[in-house]
């Protein structure tokens, strides 16, 4: 060993770096519109093939080029795959944030940069590779427009040679990503080989990071969210789509056309399904309900401004009683607020959204396997229960990619609710539409084009009574909306209930929490069980209304920690609404809001702090 290598080593406390396999953070700093993604997609796609668990997430800023970039990639052998606050390995790209990168760093991390920047002067606690990325890259690429493109791939092999990932698996994944270029894919393969060579010659390995491989991923998949509920839609039976782009939901459609495209188009040539770019969110969510009241399983998906503008109609499905789906891939507000940072800040605002008393069903999904599963129990649902249900996915699982098991082929069929047909109304000679007959709170309902004369009736979002006709008359009212809280209690059964998970020994301290919170407090608790003897049950929240599992997590724990996404404790004061009065003051409120994926440290550190270790 070289003698600076000894007092890098010293300094650390040990003679020799102790290995650390499979249990890394690695931020990929560049600039954005740089080519990075795919360079990064490739390095996150090489260490999965390896069977190493993985997760990458994205923080990319507002505007189309030229901000600064981050690109994080978690390897974890025990499976979590929540943002990780530290970083151990940095590949700093960007000389405007590079210094920064580095001063962040704790001590021993391993620093891979650009040579020009000279970031070796500004610490001596941490391992730093030097790499001349601009000599590597001109006689690899002699186009010079696309060098900036192609030079991210040199840090693919560096880090491929440092870290020990296969070469094998790292072309692998890079022909995956240009299935389609075979000319761009050798090209970049050419920069990663070019990369993997000069790392071999010239660096000598310092840090303990390793990458190893497992067998923990076998017949998983990647996939992003946005693409799972797009195919979980086509499964449900979508048939017709209205949308406005925004960010980050803009993809789902966008996945969402193409897989229709190639899946639902008829022995004739002709699409079975209709897509419409709307002029903005308020025609959309209009065209929805127009598709909806006609028949048709329609939806859209937006983000947080979206929703804001679809208030008004979100009132007339409610009162109206016209179903429809609504995607909303939330993002920080207020306002514009932080585009491209997530966030669960929707939350409150669509559990009520509209004027006067409305009351939305919400689906939380947390993974890409629920918004693939949680798509075909969002249109059964709108049915069932003639009203819009808002899928409330987030940034973080709609835009990035997360493994998953294989989704399960659809076995149940789809429910199409109260529908009545030709003989149904043969048979009972007329129906009241907004009658409640089961005593459920759900009046009958009958599609335009039904061959009977008694299938027509108003659908009417003014005062009605049961028979559709225009009534301002008090008890016509009161009637109607307490026949539609009925049916939003008679909810509560059918949605799709928690999921509990409970300690070793019975716990007094009780963690609730929902969509992409979950993945922080899985290791949290591990974290507050190994560190600080603390044990938890843990009661993932899937949608709204809540069901009586709920009411009775709260009753069997002294205290109870709401754990969120959003500055205001907004799911704690949906809960709160909820539950008996005296319940009220076992709740207490851990609070995420600057935009990033949540992390297990911070529900541990505050946890600890409010209990007072």
């Amino acid at each position: 060993m070289a003698t600076t290598d000894v007092a890098l080593h010293e300094a650390f406390g040990q003679r020799e770096p102790k290995r650390v396999v499979n249990n890394m953070s690695i931020q990929v700093a560049t600039v954005n519109g740089s080519g990075s993604q795919s360079s990064n997609t490739v390095l996150l796609r090489s260490i999965f093939q390896m069977g190493v668990p993985v997760s990458g997430k994205n923080l990319f800023p507002s505007n189309i080029a030229g901000l600064p970039t981050w690109y994080t990639i978690r390897a974890n052998k025990d499976g979590y795959i929540a943002r990780k606050k530290e970083i151990d390995f940095v590949i700093a790209m960007n000389a405007e944030t590079a210094q920064e990168d580095v001063m962040s760093l704790a001590p021993g991390a391993a620093v891979l940069y650009d040579e020009p920047l000279n970031l070796n002067k500004l610490r001596t606690d941490l391992i730093f590779y030097p790499v001349p990325y601009d000599k590597l890259v001109a006689p690899v690429c002699p186009e010079a427009k696309l060098r900036k493109l192609v030079k991210n791939m040199i840090y693919v092999g560096v880090a491929a040679q440092l870290l020990g990932i296969d070469m094998a698996e790292v072309e692998k994944a890079l022909r995956k990503q240009f299935a389609k270029k075979v000319k761009a894919a050798n090209l970049n393969l050419a920069a990663v080989r070019a990369g993997f060579d000069y790392a071999t010659a010239n660096l000598t390995k310092q840090d303990p990071y390793f990458i190893q491989r497992m067998d923990k991923n076998q017949g998983m998949i990647i996939i992003d969210g946005n693409s799972a509920a797009a195919l979980g839609c086509m499964f449900a039976g979508v048939t017709v789509v209205t949308w406005y782009p925004i960010t980050p939901s803009s993809s789902l459609v966008e996945t969402l056309i193409d897989y229709m495209k190639q899946y639902r188009i008829g022995p004739d040539g002709k699409a079975t399904f209709a897509i419409v770019q709307a002029e903005d969110e308020l025609a959309a969510i209009g065209m929805v309900l127009g598709a909806g009241w006609a028949g048709a399983r329609s939806m859209t998906a937006t983000a947080g401004p979206g929703i804001s503008l679809m208030a008004e109609f979100a009132g007339l499905s409610y009162y109206a009683e016209v179903p429809g789906v609504v995607w909303d891939i939330q993002r920080v507000g207020p306002s514009t607020g932080l585009p491209t940072r997530t966030s669960q800040g929707d939350i409150l605002s669509t559990a009520f959204l509209s004027h006067g008393d409305t009351k939305n069903i919400l689906l939380l999904p947390c993974s890409v396997a629920e918004c693939f599963s949680m798509a075909q129990d969002a249109f059964n649902l709108a049915e069932q229960f003639q009203t819009l249900v808002f899928v409330m996915s987030d940034l973080d699982l709609g835009m990035n990619n997360w493994m998953s098991d294989p989704f399960e082929y659809p076995k149940a069929p789809i429910d199409r609710g109260k529908v009545l047909t030709k003989e149904d109304l043969d048979r009972m000679g007329g129906f009241s539409r907004y009658k409640d007959v089961d005593n459920d709170g759900i009046g009958y309902r009958t599609l335009p084009g039904t061959e009977h004369p008694a299938a027509a009736y108003f659908t009417r979002g003014t005062g009605h009574n049961e028979k559709s006709g225009y009534s301002e008359r008090p008890d016509d009212f009161e009637k109607n909306m307490e026949r539609i809280n009925k049916k939003f209690e008679t909810a509560r059964a059918f949605v799709p209930r928690p999921e509990l998970m409970t300690g070793k020994s019975k716990a007094q301290i009780g963690i609730i929490a929902y969509g992409t919170s979950h993945w922080g407090i899985i290791e949290a608790r591990d974290q507050l069980r190994d560190e600080y003897n603390i044990e938890t049950d843990y009661l993932r929240l899937k949608a709204y209304p809540f069901s009586r599992e709920v009411h009775e997590f709260i009753e069997q724990h002294e205290r109870v920690y709401v754990v969120e996404q959003n500055r205001d404790a907004q799911m704690l004061s949906m809960i709160k609404l909820d539950i008996k009065p005296e319940l009220v003051t076992r709740l207490r409120s851990i609070a995420h809001i600057h935009g990033l994926p949540l992390d297990a440290r911070s529900v541990t550190d505050e946890l600890t702090s409010m209990e007072g270790k």
